[in-house]
C-alpha cells in the first residue's frame, strides 16, 4: 500500500505546503497564497472573447512578440481543476514556456465548471474552442495542418475526450494530443484508485475527492451509460486518434487509468509516449514546484509538444 514513506524526498517538503481543498466550497483556503508568475516579455497575451455553444467564453492567446509573418503550428491547452475548478489565468507561465520552447501559438480556454454547468458544457466548449482556431487561422496566423491539444488533470481528461470528439465528428484535424495525468475514468475502481485515499494522502488529488469531483461533474449523466466524451477511458475503440504523450505519477490516483489508457492506445495504433515518475504525487509538475523531478518532467512534455508542432 502507498503512503507517504514513498513520496520522492525533495518533494515532502511541497506536499506539507498543499492546502486542503473543500469541493463543497471550491475555494483555496484564505491564508493559502500562491506563487506570483512573472510574466515573459518575450510572449504577448491578448484576451478574447469568442462564441460558444450557449454563452460567450473566454480564450487567452499566447504568442510571441517578435512572431513574423510565418504560420505558427497552435496549442489548445485546458486547465485542471477537477472539473469543478480552475481558470486560464493559473496556467500564464506553463503556456509562455510552451509559445518560447515550441515556437507556437497558445489559446487556452476557459471552459464551464460543474456543478452549475454539469457535463456536456466543459466539452462542448472545449469543441468549441478547438473550432474556432480551426475557422480563424487566417487572423490568428496559425497552421491548420498543425493543430494540437493538451491539458492536466481534468483539462487531460477533456484532452482525451475532445481528440475523441474531433474524430467521430469528422475534425478539426489534430497532429497531437496531450493528456498529463488525466482524469478519464469515472468508475475509481483501478488499485491506485483504492490505495490513494483521504488516509494516506489527505490534502493531494484523493479517491474520496476523485468520487465527489466525477458525481459533481457528471449529474444527472451519472444515471445512465456514462459516454465516452464524458470519461475517455469508456472509449472502447481508440483507432485514429492523434499521437499522444502523457505521464503520470506513481503516488498519483490518476495512474492506473492513465497506464491503461496507454496500453490500451499502442495496442489501437496510436503512437504513444508515456513517463511514470516514482515518488511523485498529483501535480507535483506545476510551474511553481522548482525541484529536479519537477523541472525534468515539465521539460520532458514541453519538448515532446515541440518535437510534434515543429517536425
Amino acid at each position: 500500500m502507498k503512503n507517504k514513506d514513498h513520496i520522492n524526498p525533495e518533494l515532502r517538503p511541497i506536499l506539507e505546503q498543499f492546502p486542503v481543498v473543500d469541493l463543497n466550497i471550491r475555494e483555496l483556503p484564505a491564508d493559502f497564497e500562491p506563487p506570483v508568475q512573472v510574466k515573459s516579455p518575450l510572449v504577448k497575451t491578448t484576451n478574447r472573447m469568442i462564441p460558444g455553444q450557449d454563452t460567450e467564453l473566454l480564450m487567452k492567446i499566447y504568442e510571441p512578440v517578435n512572431r513574423s509573418n510565418t504560420a505558427l503550428p497552435a496549442l489548445l491547452w485546458i486547465h485542471g481543476g477537477g472539473y469543478l475548478m480552475g481558470h486560464p489565468d493559473f496556467d500564464d507561465s506553463l503556456c509562455e514556456q510552451f509559445v518560447l520552447t515550441a515556437n507556437c501559438l497558445v489559446c487556452s480556454i476557459d471552459y464551464r465548471l460543474a456543478p452549475e454547468h454539469t457535463y456536456p458544457a466543459a466539452i462542448e466548449d472545449c469543441y468549441s474552442g478547438l473550432k474556432w482556431m480551426a475557422e480563424h487561422t487566417d487572423e490568428l496566423q496559425i497552421d491548420a495542418a498543425r493543430l494540437a491539444i493538451g491539458g492536466a488533470s481534468a483539462g487531460g481528461g477533456l484532452t482525451a475526450a475532445l481528440a475523441i470528439l474531433a474524430r467521430d465528428r469528422g475534425g478539426p484535424n489534430l497532429i497531437f494530443q496531450m493528456p498529463l495525468y488525466p482524469m478519464i475514468d469515472d468508475r475509481n475502481v483501478t488499485p491506485s484508485s483504492q490505495e490513494i485515499n483521504k488516509n494516506n494522502f489527505p490534502n493531494v488529488w484523493n479517491r474520496e475527492m476523485n468520487q465527489q469531483a466525477w458525481g459533481m461533474y457528471l449529474g444527472t449523466a451519472a444515471d445512465g451509460e456514462v459516454p465516452s466524451y464524458a470519461a475517455a477511458a469508456r472509449e472502447q475503440d481508440l483507432t485514429g486518434l492523434p499521437p499522444t504523450y502523457t505521464c503520470v505519477g506513481d503516488l498519483d490516483v490518476f495512474r492506473d487509468e492513465t497506464i491503461n489508457y496507454v496500453a490500451r492506445l499502442s495496442q489501437a495504433d496510436v503512437p504513444v509516449e508515456f513517463h511514470l515518475y516514482p515518488g511523485c504525487f498529483h501535480g507535483f509538475d506545476v510551474i511553481f514546484n522548482d525541484t529536479e523531478i519537477s523541472n525534468r518532467a515539465r521539460n520532458e512534455y514541453i519538448q515532446a509538444l515541440a518535437r510534434a508542432l515543429n517536425r
